[in-house]
């Protein structure tokens, strides 16, 4: 096996270069632990939060790989604390020895870290059941909570912001895999859950097999079609009773945010992930929501 020094350079220069998931806030370890420690005091991940009337749902952030859970909701947890949710954060698919570098675990290991974090939420603030916005891999790996772990009995709606929920050829990137010996061994060894999100693994074909939904859930999946992560982008799109499938384009042509930017500083993606929330009190989305 290789060093994880060795191991990760390639795959993040990888992932740079492709502009993938890593967030661009991603920092040192004084830097990160400044922002965790800020984050309470802003109302994001307060357990003494109590759901109002208005939002009696509380809001669980699901992070995308090479994310956590904080660099990859800056903009949006405080987005959604200022309009009055209960909103939470959690890290999953920690590797031994690899700091803020998250989701790279066995994306089921991953599922079951958050339906114990689920359960932590629903038990300190007394909601019978919990919403999830999860970005790129965030917004798949919580269908195999709803589906293989009882999660549909604790979740009302799942909205993914550019979820890979049927996987990803990276731009045509993992169809050349074949072409060096042993890489996808080293992957599926080292990096599982970045194995577990290629087009065709087995882990998406039991996702998906017998539907993508399950009953009880709205879905709603908010995609840019330039994303450059998660191909093709129609990929994202599920199908089945209580789907919403959005792209972005539709609401404001003008929106040119890729994958990343879709979960980080997106405000007109926001707005409507902010809809599938709250859909009795919904508001067109549209360019102008940038300033909303």
């Amino acid at each position: 096996m290789l060093p994880w020094r060795r191991l990760l350079r390639p795959l993040v220069v990888l992932s740079l270069a492709a502009a993938t998931l890593l967030p661009a806030g991603a920092t040192a370890s004084a830097a990160t632990d400044a922002v965790a420690a800020s984050a309470p005091r802003s109302g994001w991940n307060d357990w003494s939060c109590k759901p109002s009337a208005e939002h009696p749902r509380p809001v669980v952030l699901v992070h995308g790989t090479f994310g956590n859970s904080v660099d990859n909701w800056l903009g949006f947890a405080p987005y959604l604390v200022h309009r009055g949710y209960c909103v939470y954060s959690l890290d999953y698919g920690q590797l031994p020895g690899v700091p803020f570098f998250n989701g790279l675990g066995p994306i089921d290991r991953s599922a079951e870290q958050l339906r114990v974090f689920v359960d932590r939420v629903l038990a300190a603030t007394g909601a019978a059941k919990a919403d999830l916005v999860g970005h790129s891999q965030g917004g798949m790996m919580p269908r195999h909570y709803l589906k293989f772990l009882g999660g549909a009995a604790k979740v009302n709606a799942l909205v993914g912001l550019a979820p890979d929920n049927h996987g990803t050829t990276l731009l045509g990137l993992t169809q050349l895999l074949p072409y060096f010996p042993g890489a996808q061994d080293l992957i599926n060894a080292n990096t599982p859950g970045l194995a577990d999100q290629i087009a065709g693994s087995a882990f998406l074909t039991r996702l998906n097999e017998g539907g993508d939904t399950v009953p009880g859930v709205k879905y709603t999946v908010i995609a840019t079609r330039y994303d450059e992560v998660v191909t093709p982008y129609r990929s994202q799109f599920l199908s089945g009773p209580g789907v919403r499938n959005v792209l972005l384009q539709d609401l404001c042509v003008l929106d040119l945010s890729e994958h990343v930017a879709i979960g980080l500083t997106d405000r007109i993606a926001w707005h409507e992930a902010l809809n599938a929330l709250d859909p009795a009190h919904a508001t067109p989305t549209t360019c102008a929501s940038v300033f909303e």
